[in-house]
């Protein structure tokens, strides 16, 4: 093997790590917080992911969010678009870490701004995501293996699952008191937003070669 062959398998190597941290941080992240909180105490599963951060497991949320966003600042991907779309998903996913939800039904003044900046954040980390997994990493060679194409069906269901789930999340803040109200004993909002995290979870994975990897020819 020659140095160059060297450094780009070393490059393949950390890409794969890279993009399996991701995955295997965000899939988990929904199930830790809610095993989590109910270990300390909480009687059942929060109204959001984001009020974790007012528990006990603040720490954790804040820690997991923040390492998706470091891990998602670092990675290059294959062309500038990746890089742009990684790094929007990163700060992203920090801003959603750093800027807590609104603790209140009804905030005012900073805790207001508060909370609207970390849906915003919240929002562009979701979607940059959906975007990452239906638009890049789908894209593929003339001659695509059949592990290849059985991939790219599991980034477009992730994709189109995360974007679902956001257009649900964003009727059911519009919804009447009264029905919202009705809804709240589902935790309609924990529940979306964790199939949206553990869908992104599951595409990068994916994208690791955890699954469905590409078999030796």
């Amino acid at each position: 093997m020659t140095a160059d062959q060297k450094i780009e398998q070393s490059l393949l190597i950390s890409t794969l790590t890279l993009r399996r941290a991701i995955g295997l941080i965000g899939a988990a992240f929904p199930f830790v917080m809610a095993a989590g909180g109910l270990l300390l105490g909480a009687r059942e599963i929060l109204d959001s992911i984001s009020a974790y951060y007012h528990t006990g497991m603040r720490d954790i949320f804040v820690g997991a969010l923040s390492a998706i966003g470091i891990f998602l600042l670092c990675y290059k991907g294959y062309e500038l678009k990746d890089r742009i779309a990684a790094i929007t998903a990163g700060a992203g996913s920090i801003g959603t870490a750093l800027l807590p939800t609104a603790l209140s039904d009804e905030p005012v003044g900073a805790e207001k701004l508060l909370g609207i900046l970390h849906w915003a954040f919240a929002a562009v980390f979701l979607l940059s995501l959906t975007y990452i997994a239906i638009g890049l990493f789908t894209k593929k060679s003339a001659t695509p293996t059949p592990r290849k194409l059985a991939r790219n069906r599991v980034y477009r269901i992730c994709g189109w699952t995360m974007a679902a789930c956001l257009v649900l999340l964003l009727i059911y803040s519009v919804l009447p008191p009264d029905a919202k109200a009705a809804l709240k004993p589902l935790h309609p909002v924990f529940v979306l937003e964790s199939l949206a995290v553990f869908s992104f979870g599951f595409t990068w994975l994916t994208k690791g070669e955890v699954l469905l990897k590409d078999q030796a020819a």
